[in-house]
């Protein structure tokens, strides 16, 4: 079952009930701030600072319009990735991220396209039970 929250503001940290799984799925819907500087979602462990693992860290930055991914596993930060096809956010405009997570990755929608697969690095799924958003947007609903 998913979490409904809405208007939200940032920055934002909510429970993931029962944790990450494959089947489980998150949706986080906005509107990117004007003037964007950077937004950032992530799935983590326990709310804690900082965090002992993040299955999941995405980060947009407007400024080069790169779209990063990557995780943190016992306190150490693997190296981002960047490829993407495209920029999907625009300033003040309205988004929806979907975050599906599979046996084997995540696979994670903007607006309906699928934009990259991230292969899991942190292996206890069932611990990542923290979602967290900041940056330039309004959290309009998050499921």
């Amino acid at each position: 079952k998913c979490m409904v929250l809405c208007s939200q503001s940032v920055p934002f940290s909510g429970h993931i009930t029962g944790g990450m799984r494959p089947g489980k799925k998150i949706i986080v819907m906005g509107i990117v701030n004007p003037e964007p500087d950077s937004l950032a979602c992530g799935c983590g462990t326990v709310d804690e600072a900082p965090p002992t693992d993040v299955a999941l860290e995405l980060c947009a930055k407007f400024e080069d319009l790169q779209f990063l991914r990557k995780a943190c596993v016992s306190g150490t930060w693997g190296d981002a990735e960047k490829l993407i096809p495209y920029f999907p956010f625009i300033e003040d405009q309205p988004f929806r991220i979907e975050i599906h997570c599979e046996l084997l990755r995540f696979r994670v929608f903007v607006d309906g396209h699928q934009l990259f697969d991230f292969y899991h690095r942190v292996q206890s799924l069932l611990d990542i039970d923290t979602l967290r958003i900041n940056g330039s947007l309004t959290i309009t609903k998050l499921g």
